[in-house]
C-alpha cells in the first residue's frame, strides 16, 4: 500500500517486491559460505543488520522507481545475511533438542504480529507515506539486539568430504524437496505482494488488514508450539502433502470469498499450514541431509532457491495477473502452482536421514 501511495503501477510494485526475494537467490549463499568458513556467524549477523539498516535509509531520499530498485537491492543483500545465519546459530545451540526449534522461532512470529497490528493501527491515524519512519526503530532494535547474542568461538572446521555437496543437491529427494518449496513460494507471491491491496479493494480498512495479517501469524505460533507432536505422529511426506493441500484451499478461499469475513478468518488460520508446518519440517530436513559440513550452505540454498527464486517469480507473475485481470486471478494462479507441487511431492519426496 505504501508503494501504491507513491504512485507506482501494479507491475512496478510487483517488480520492487520481487527484488526483495531476488537477492535471496545469491546473498544467503554468500553469507552461508562465509559463516561456514569463518565460524563467526554472530559477527556476520551484526554486520548484516547494521549495513542493511544504513542502506534502507535511502528510501527517505524518495529516489523514484529505479533509484528505489537500487536501494532495495543493496538493502536486502545485507539484510538477507541475518535470518539464514540465525537459523544455523539456533539449531547449533539447541543441539540434540532440535524439536524445540519451533518454540524459539515463534518469537519471530510474535514480533511480526506486533509490527503488522501496531503499524496497521497507527496508519489509521497517519498517512501511509510515514511507513519508513515507523520502521526505523525496528531496524535500530534488531541491530542493538544482535549485540546481545554472545559471540561464537572460532570453530575448527573439519574438511568436508570431496564432492559431498554436489552429491547432496543432486539427490532426487533433495531435488523434489527444493521443487516443492520453490512452488510453495511461487504461490505466496500474490499473498506477500497484493494481499493488503486485495483486501483494501474489498472495503477493508488498514486496522482490519493488519489484524488479518496478525491472525495468520498467530496460527503459525500455535502450530510451532505443537509441531513436535505432529512430527512424532506423522512422516515428513504426510505433513508436507497435508499442508500443501490446505494451502491450495487457502488461496482459493481468499480469491473467491474475500467479502465473507468468517471464511477469510478461516483462510488466515491456514497460514499455520502454508508457512508454519512446511517451514518447520524444511529446517529439520536441511539439517538431516546437509549435515554439519554443509549446514550453512544448505540453509542458504533453501532460502535462495525457494524464498528467493520462488518468491521473486511468484511476485512478478502476480503483477502480470493483477495488471491483466485482478487480484483474485493472482491468488488462483498461486493455487495452480500448489496443485503442481502436490503432484511432485506425492511422486518424489522421501524422509531425510534420521526421520522415521
Amino acid at each position: 500500500m505504501y508503494l501504491q501511495d507513491q504512485g507506482f503501477s501494479y507491475l512496478q510494485i510487483a517488480t520492487l517486491m520481487a527484488t526483495i526475494q531476488l537477492t535471496k537467490i545469491i546473498a544467503p549463499s554468500v553469507w552461508g559460505w562465509l559463516g561456514d568458513r569463518s565460524g563467526q556467524r554472530v559477527r556476520l549477523v551484526r554486520f548484516g543488520a547494521l549495513t542493511g539498516s544504513l542502506f534502507f535509509a535511502g528510501v527517505f531520499l524518495e529516489p523514484g522507481f529505479y533509484g528505489l530498485l537500487l536501494v532495495m537491492l543493496a538493502f536486502t543483500f545485507f539484510w538477507n545475511a541475518v535470518l539464514p545465519l540465525y537459523e544455523v546459530i539456533t539449531l547449533r545451540t539447541l543441539g540434540a533438542q532440535k524439536e524445540k526449534y519451533g518454540r524459539v522461532r515463534l518469537w519471530g512470529s510474535v514480533g511480526f504480529i506486533g509490527a503488522v497490528a501496531g503499524v496497521g493501527g497507527i496508519l489509521e491515524l497517519v498517512p501511509v507515506q510515514f511507513l519508513p519512519w515507523l520502521l526505523l526503530p525496528v531496524f535500530a532494535g534488531i541491530a542493538v539486539s544482535s549485540f546481545l547474542v554472545p559471540s561464537e568461538r572460532g570453530e575448527v572446521r573439519e574438511r568436508a568430504p570431496s564432492g559431498s555437496l554436489r552429491r547432496i543437491i543432486t539427490n532426487p529427494t533433495v531435488v523434489t524437496f527444493f521443487l516443492m518449496n520453490f512452488l510453495l513460494q511461487v504461490s505466496h507471491g500474490p499473498y506477500y505482494t497484493f494481499f493488503s491491496i486485495h483486501l483494501e479493494q474489498h472495503g477493508y480498512g488498514k486496522l482490519p488488514i493488519g489484524l488479518l495479517w496478525s491472525l495468520g501469524v498467530l496460527a503459525e505460533i500455535a502450530l510451532f508450539l505443537v509441531m513436535h507432536r505432529f512430527t512424532r505422529r506423522f512422516s515428513v511426506r504426510q505433513i508436507a502433502l497435508g499442508a500443501l493441500g490446505l494451502s491450495m484451499i487457502r488461496w482459493v478461499l481468499i480469491a473467491e470469498l474475500t467479502d465473507e469475513i468468517v471464511v477469510l478468518v478461516f483462510a488466515q488460520l491456514l497460514h499455520a499450514a502454508s508457512y508454519g508446518a512446511l517451514h518447520a519440517i524444511s529446517v529439520q530436513y536441511i539439517q538431516g541431509f546437509f549435515g554439519k559440513h554443509h549446514h550453512g550452505q544448505g540453509q542458504a540454498l533453501y532460502s535462495g532457491l525457494t524464498f528467493g527464486a520462488g518468491g521473486a517469480l511468484g511476485a512478478w507473475m502476480s503483477g502480470f495477473l493483477v495488471e491483466g485481470f485482478n487480484t483474485s486471478a493472482a491468488f488462483l494462479g498461486g493455487a495452480a502452482a500448489l496443485g503442481l507441487a502436490i503432484v511432485i511431492t506425492w511422486r518424489g519426496l522421501k524422509p531425510p536421514p534420521g526421520d522415521h
